[in-house]
């Protein structure tokens, strides 16, 4: 029985989470892998994401990541560590996430108290953290906490995202969802990227989706206009819950009032990157 509000540990994922992820999207991440070698788009992001596993081979980073075609995976990994190694990705990581936080929150945010409030927060939830089944966040957690705080608010954001990002892995297997059926279903719940941003980042071809789909329909989980069934709503709810049941463990260390301050943080960090133009339209339009 947890202590904490229905689903407070996903809502402080979702103030969190975001801000991690506009480093995949910035254009210093770009700027700091071209400048060690690495100028394809989506080498950088293996590379960037895997990099805390050591030099991996695409076998890892396709098990791990779930939802990239493995043809695609193996066109760029391990190839990818022939032009940097991990360490040196890590490296250049660290400096673009500085560098875009600089950029879309702004000086007197980085220096502010609330800027190292929200860290020590979020470094203590990562305390309840377990590293079992949980290859990504396990990997990043071996890796140091960044000095800065701004820095160490986004490592600890890091590894909240890879928990979660673990479990919820696994929750898809529990529900049978195969890579594509799970981006499917997702963006079928009006949250997820645009099909056509999925197809050209994820490496799937147009026919794939729609196999995808067939399958979903003949599950009783898609209808045929591409939305849910009452079904597949029913799953996808059940997804997140068994997501954040299997995440509840840094939320719970933190407690309460923690949890709900960290939120509060993390969301007003959120909406300053947001009107600074943290994520491209094309991802969500």
């Amino acid at each position: 029985m947890s202590t904490l509000p229905p689903r407070a540990g996903r809502r402080c994922h979702n103030a969190l989470n975001p801000l991690h992820s506009a480093l995949y999207f910035s254009p210093d991440l770009g700027k700091e892998l071209g400048g060690i070698g690495i100028d394809d788009p989506t080498a950088a992001y293996f590379a960037t994401r895997a990099a805390a596993m050591g030099a991996v081979g695409p076998g890892t980073v396709t098990a791990t990541f779930y939802n990239f075609n493995h043809e695609l995976v193996a066109r760029h990994v391990p190839a990818v560590w022939d032009l940097a190694s991990p360490g040196t990705v890590l490296a250049a990581r660290l400096r673009a996430a500085d560098s875009t936080l600089r950029r879309l929150l702004g000086e007197e945010v980085i220096a502010s108290p609330e800027m190292a409030e929200a860290a020590q927060l979020a470094l203590r939830a990562a305390e309840g953290c377990t590293r079992h089944a949980r290859p990504l966040y396990a990997a990043h957690a071996d890796l140091p906490v960044p000095q800065q705080p701004h820095l160490a608010y986004w490592h600890a954001a890091t590894l909240l995202r890879e928990h979660r990002g673990d479990a919820h892995l696994a929750a898809l297997l529990a529900a049978s969802l195969d890579p594509l059926e799970a981006l499917v279903s997702h963006t079928a719940t009006g949250k997820g990227m645009a099909p056509r941003w999925i197809l050209a980042s994820r490496g799937w071809r147009r026919t794939d989706w729609e196999d995808a789909s067939e399958r979903l329909r003949e599950r009783g989980l898609l209808t045929s206009e591409g939305g849910l069934t009452e079904e597949g709503t029913a799953l996808r709810a059940g997804l997140e819950e068994d997501t954040d049941r299997m995440d509840l463990a840094p939320y719970e260390h933190l407690g309460g009032a923690g949890v709900a301050r960290l939120t509060e943080l993390g969301r007003g960090f959120l909406g300053t990157a947001l009107a600074a133009g943290a994520f491209p339209a094309e991802a969500t339009g």
